[in-house]
């Protein structure tokens, strides 16, 4: 009985994490208000074991980062003429977990373009350190997936080593089994899509990660493996996202474009930088200047 007791706590545990973090989230309300409902109808005596699967994500860089990591001077972008990114500047340490965040969401993705070669600056230089190397999670990564390669096809090409049970191994920790592998990845739904992208982030061995919106599609199972990936990294990271749990218990620097694209950068946690008049104070001089500008 009292080892009973124990697995149904632990359910009621579960259940009250979930819909402590997830009720916020508009894409996840609902699950959150049924995960409400189970807990109210939970009897201490019929209490099922949790049939809930998480996935495993667990980035290790093959190689340690050095002191200078990433050098950008003077970067600016004008889009369909809009005025994207504005001289921005700033260098990045070995210990930094950066967060892009505020409702800029092109300038972000604007800047990870560049920064990944995707897309040339109009003016300004960026210079990435000797020793890092990188890996991207898209926010549109349907080029990614325009091919005809089964998923261990597809994620092989990425990989140094071309061993199918070790590409299969990393498939695995983001709950790919079986018969999964042969699957076209022309054919994958969007939540599979970002499993596969995770999976070649694991399998590149960068240490250097930038992810724009990883959690698009994502279980609330995934998002909790990922935020625990991320808190976990050794390296770098660049990141967005609409998830506050992932963006405060990982980031250690705030960084946000404002329209009219000057940057707002602070070493903090994001819990601090809304709560900064500071910061309020900056973004409001940012908007009158860019409403006078134009």
């Amino acid at each position: 009985m009292k080892e009973a007791n124990k697995k149904k706590e632990e359910k009621i545990k579960e259940l009250q994490e979930f819909i402590s973090r997830f009720s916020a989230n508009a894409s996840k309300s609902k699950q959150a208000t049924s995960r409400k409902r189970a807990l109210e109808k939970i009897q201490l005596d019929d209490i099922q074991p949790s049939s809930r699967k998480y996935p495993y994500i667990d980035f290790r860089p093959n190689r340690e980062i050095g002191n200078e990591v990433l050098t950008v001077e003077g970067l600016s972008k004008t889009i369909d003429g809009e005025k994207i990114l504005d001289n921005l500047s700033f260098t990045l340490n070995h210990d930094d977990k950066v967060a892009f965040v505020g409702s800029n969401e092109l300038a972000k993705t604007t800047l990870f373009q560049i920064l990944t070669g995707e897309m040339e600056p109009d003016e300004g230089f960026y210079k990435w350190g000797i020793t890092t190397s990188q890996a991207y999670f898209p926010l549109d990564s349907k080029d990614e997936f325009d091919n005809d390669y089964t998923i261990v096809e597809w994620l092989t090409q990425y990989s140094e080593e071309k061993d199918v049970t070790y590409v299969r191994g990393f498939l695995g920790r983001m709950l790919f089994s079986g018969d999964d592998g042969v699957k076209r990845v022309s054919v994958l739904s969007g939540g599979e899509k970002v499993r596969c992208l995770l999976s070649k982030m694991m399998i590149s061995g960068a240490n250097v990660l930038i992810l724009d919106e990883p959690t698009n599609h994502l279980d609330m199972e995934a998002i909790t493996a990922l935020n625990n990936g991320m808190v976990k990294f050794p390296g770098v990271l660049l990141f967005s996202s609409r998830d506050h749990q992932i963006v405060q218990t990982t980031a250690n620097r705030i960084m946000e474009i404002v329209p009219g694209g000057k940057l707002i950068d602070k070493i903090t946690t994001y819990d601090e930088y809304l709560e900064s008049d500071e910061m309020a104070r900056k973004r409001h001089t940012y908007s009158i200047q860019n409403e006078e500008d134009n």
